[in-house]
């Protein structure tokens, strides 16, 4: 039998604790305020000890959508909406190689990938095809 773990920080309700992903001191709990494009979400993210941050924009590790005015960016930008908006969600910032800093990206995002249910978001836009791999 599965145990229970309920989460008073950011969710409501009762999450399993399969569902919580590996990600040590890089582990966030947040939730989705917007989505911006299909690799960038807005979100406020519970640092603990009730501290958040809010209106942190966040960049999809390891994915790349099409961008405004491309071929497929309603598309990719529509299925994450209808996905994680408005969501709780647990991210996983990506730690730099050579410190203990999260990597931030290109415009000052941090990087990350966000789980929901259970589900890898960033693997899963892959899998639909609404991304491609990119190397952040």
């Amino acid at each position: 039998m599965k145990k229970l773990i309920a989460l008073m920080v950011c969710f409501s309700t009762p999450v399993l604790a399969d569902s919580i992903p590996d990600c040590g001191l890089y582990l966030y709990a947040a939730k989705v305020t917007r989505i911006i494009d299909g690799d960038t979400i807005v979100a406020d993210i519970d640092l603990g000890f009730d501290v958040w941050r809010h209106d942190e924009r966040l960049r999809l590790a390891g994915v790349q959508t099409p961008e405004k005015n491309e071929p497929g960016f309603s598309e990719s930008s529509n299925a994450l909406a209808d996905r994680i908006a408005g969501r709780s969600v647990y991210i996983c910032t990506v730690k730099a190689k050579r410190s203990d800093n999260e990597v931030r990206g290109g415009f000052g995002r941090y990087l990350a990938t966000i789980h929901y249910e259970g589900v890898n978001i960033n693997d899963w836009l892959l899998l639909q095809g609404y991304a491609i791999p990119y190397e952040d």
